[in-house]
């Protein structure tokens, strides 16, 4: 449904967002939520160039969130790496068609419009309060296996 980098880019800033006034390290984020560093590095570029976090080089440098984690929402972070594509015009091009999109293209951006809106309407801090509640927040991957 949302592809890797998306993923990766969730699991960095849920685990900022559970200190967001402690910058942390590119290589204490990626072994916290078991991301590669290199990929890491270009997901966190993108964060910081849509205003999402800071990243500071140097001794006491790190990434931290630029804004509160009731702030940030879930398309924010998704849209910032990996935009959610919608379809507005026929995929097949065809020509009779054009923006008049036939029953299963319009269906199929309906499903995509409900999860953006899902997305739209989900916090960062909601996602840290509901894992509070099952007094867990996700278990990563073994990136290795």
């Amino acid at each position: 449904m949302i592809s890797q980098t998306a993923e990766y880019a969730l699991r960095a800033i849920v685990y900022l967002a559970k200190e967001p006034n402690v910058a942390k390290t590119t290589k204490e984020i990626a072994e916290a939520t078991r991301v590669p560093v290199g990929y890491l590095s270009k997901v966190l570029q993108n964060l910081s160039r849509v205003g999402l976090i800071s990243s500071q080089r140097g001794l006491y440098g790190g990434s931290r969130l630029l804004k509160a984690p009731y702030e940030i929402t879930i398309y924010e972070v998704v849209n910032a790496v990996d935009p959610i594509p919608r379809i507005r015009t026929c995929p097949l091009r065809l020509a009779a068609h054009g923006e008049n999109l036939c029953p299963l293209h319009r269906r199929i951006d309906g499903a995509v419009a409900i999860i953006e809106n899902a997305f739209r309407s989900t916090t960062v801090a909601e996602l840290i309060e509901e894992a509070a509640l099952e007094s867990q927040i996700c278990h990563f991957p073994n990136i290795n296996s």
